[in-house]
This record gives structure tokens, sequence and C-alpha cells, in this order.
């Protein structure tokens, strides 16, 4: 049987060292090495979509990967796809990291400088529980990979405030929650958090309350969560700004790794502020959607937002979703100038611009309650739907204006955006 085998290391001289040796190992086809946790976790994404028998059967994960540390990274693997065999490389071979490295979901531990007897032993070993695994789970569909033993995450960014992130966090979560899926909404704005003033609840427990807890059970998650009578669990925001500072990008990947492994369905509202947690949410969404409005404040901020990603590793803008809000034929700035500028992905369907139907609804923090009328409303959930957050495949109505259809004019407020597309 060939072994198919994944190196991913940051550090080139490691990178070939790896390949030197893979390549010597019999019936092993090591593929080229990636050099960070972005790219390892998006290739491994975009193998499983098809089948679980497209992963590799073995993952070597450098000592020295990033952005996001080795043992986090493993962990990260082992939840979202366990039919891989996940092995550290690390220079420190003592008991500790052993301990830590299997508590992550290692199948193994490779020790530093590389010796061909001891990588040929740990692969074959890894592969082997790779295979028992796969053997047991069958060939399963693409979902029952992808996301994990639980299901799928979806970040809501802001490019700045004051574009409706939140409104659209919370309809995304309404309507994946109509349609039959178990769905958590988590609000992590976690210094200006709006989710329970938006649905009407006060709870005395946040995801500050997890932040410190190294293993969060089901338990442990269920006496943070409020069950609300929507349908939606939620995880709010602290009510204590200051204390936002304890969930740290550690404390973020445990929370929604746990919230993942549980529900169907976790919608995170990510604010408009880029943090340690929240940038460690949208690394391991999968689908990051990122709400601007079409004038040239917003569109500039949405185009820092994805560099700012970019630079840090988080997500590249053309795995980034782009939901245009408060549109209309009018405006000026339409959705397929800001996917140019932005180099996202813009949905098919924009937001349309109709304060006033959300404003009672919105002042009395019952957004829940918005008319099924409301052409807002109609929008955002057809947009859960081309995004795949509802339960039924045919879900998703027809966009009623497709943004990369609509000519754009190039005067006014566009000439500006052009000139500053290189700034």
């Amino acid at each position: 049987m060939t072994t198919r085998i994944l190196p991913a290391a940051g550090d080139p001289d490691a990178a070939r060292a790896l390949s030197t040796l893979l390549g010597q190992l019999p019936s092993a086809e090591p593929a080229a090495p990636v050099p960070d946790s972005t790219t390892l976790l998006d290739m491994l994404a975009r193998l499983a979509v098809d089948s679980i028998d497209e992963l590799p059967e073995v993952v070597l994960v450098h000592e020295r990967i990033g952005p996001v540390p080795a043992l986090e990274l493993i962990r990260e693997v082992a939840l979202r796809f366990p039919a891989v065999g996940v092995v550290l490389v690390s220079s420190d071979v003592g008991p500790a990291l052993f301990s830590a490295a299997m508590d992550a979901g290692a199948r193994g531990l490779i020790g530093l400088p590389l010796s061909y007897e001891e990588l040929a032993a740990r692969v074959q070993a890894a592969a082997q529980w790779a295979v028992g695994v796969r053997r047991h789970l069958g060939k399963g569909s693409a979902a029952d990979v992808f996301t994990g033993p639980g299901g799928r995450v979806v970040t809501v960014t802001g490019a700045k405030g004051g574009v409706g992130t939140t409104f659209t966090a919370v309809q995304f979560a309404l309507a994946a929650a109509a349609s039959g899926r178990r769905t958590a909404l988590v609000d992590m704005d976690l210094q200006a958090g709006d989710v329970g003033s938006y649905l009407d609840v006060q709870f005395r427990r946040s995801i500050a309350d997890l932040a410190g807890i190294q293993d969060v059970s089901p338990r442990v998650l269920q006496d943070a969560v409020y069950d609300d009578r929507t349908g939606l669990a939620l995880l709010l925001a602290p009510a204590d700004g200051e204390r936002g500072e304890e969930v740290d990008d550690r404390a973020a990947r445990h929370i929604v790794g746990a919230l993942r492994s549980r529900y169907e369905l976790v919608v995170i509202d990510c604010g408009t502020q880029v943090t340690g947690a929240n940038a460690a949410a949208v690394e391991m969404a999968d689908v990051a959607v990122l709400v601007t409005t079409p004038d040239v404040v917003a569109v500039r901020a949405a185009k820092r937002m994805v560099r700012m990603w970019e630079r840090l590793q988080v997500r590249k803008a053309e795995d980034t979703t782009m939901v245009v809000n408060r549109w209309s034929k009018h405006t000026e700035i339409q959705p397929a100038l800001i996917e140019k500028i932005t180099k996202t992905r813009a949905t098919r369907t924009p937001v349309p611009a109709a304060f006033k139907e959300l404003q009672a609804v919105v002042d009395a923090g019952r957004v829940q309650d918005l008319d099924n009328r409301s052409t807002v409303k109609q929008a955002l959930w057809t947009l859960a739907g081309e995004l795949g957050l509802l339960s039924a495949p045919d879900t998703a109505a027809a966009p009623a204006t497709p943004g990369a259809a609509v000519a754009v004019r190039a005067a006014g407020a566009v000439s500006r955006l052009r000139r500053g597309r290189e700034g």
C-alpha cells in the first residue's frame, strides 16, 4: 500500500531534510512541503471536499511551523480530520512534550536530527492507524470529514463599525436554526459585543468564563451557553469589556473546537477589531464572511482587513467571502468593483438598504421578531442558503441581482477608490 505523506515545515532546511528522507521510504508518496499552518489546513480542507480517501494518511508537523504553534495545529488537524495520522517532529523528545503531543492528538513524535529508522517506524505506525480509522468510518462523504466530528464554523467580521456585522451574524444563525440545524451563536466582539442586546438576552455567564479552562467538556460548555427560545445556543461576550482580554488565541481555539464538536453550525460574530481570539476563529472557520457597505471608507477598511489577515497568515483574500450590505441599484460602488479591489469573493446576493424595516426591532432588541416580508431578512436568509448554512440543499433562492452583472460607473466615489487601490 502506498502511504501519502504531507510534511509541514516553515524552515526551508528542515523541509528539504524531511523531503529527502521521505523520498527514501519504501511505498511512500511524499507531497511537497507546505510552509505554514494556514496552507496546511486549506490544503487538507480542499482534499477532503471529495472524499476521505483523498486525504494523506500521514501529516508531519515540524516544531517551528507557524503562525499557529505546532501543538495547537496538531489539535486542529486531529479534530477536523480525524482519519489523518499526525506526527510531530521536534528537537525535544522528553516525556513532557510527548505527553502534550499525545493529548493534542498526535500519533507519534520524531526527534531531531532526523533518523531514517525512526522516521520510517513512526510514519508506518501513523499510516496503519489512519488506514484502520478509515476502514472503520467507511467511505463517508466530505461532510463527514471536512468539519471534524461536529459541524461547520462561520465567522462574520465587519470591515468597520456600523456596517451591520452583528445583525448579519444573528440573522445567519436564526436562518440556520429555522432550517432545523443545531446552531450556536458566539459573540467574540469581546469588548463591545451586542448579540445579547439584539436578542433581548441577559445571562450571567460569558465566553470569558471558559477562557482559563484547558479541557472544555460538554458539561462545562453547557453551563456557559444560554439556550434561547429562538432555538439558538448563545455564548455571549463578557458584560465587562476588560474581561475580553482573558480570551486569547489559545482559549479561542479550545472554545471553538468544543462548540464545533457539539453543534452542527457555529456562527461567530468577530466584531471589527482584530484580536488574537477572533483571528484564531477566522483561521479555523470553514466560511469567513467580511461585511462591508458600498461606500469608499468601508471598502477601504475592508481592503485593510483583508491585507492584515494575509500579513498575519490568518486568511487569504480569495478564501474570504464578501457580503455587501445596504446596497441599491443606484449605489455607485457595486459588488463587482468591491470584489476586484479586495480580491475577495463577493456573494451573489447583496443586502438592500432598507433600515426603516429594521429600526423598530433593533430599538426593541428583538431582531428575531423581524417580519418575514422584510427585504433585508429575505436577502440575509437567502445568503445563508448561498453560503451553505441551511440544512436543505435547495433552500437558497436565486439571487435577484448578481453583483457581477451590475455595471460600474467610473466617476465620483468609484474614481476615489480606484486612485487609492494601490495605497
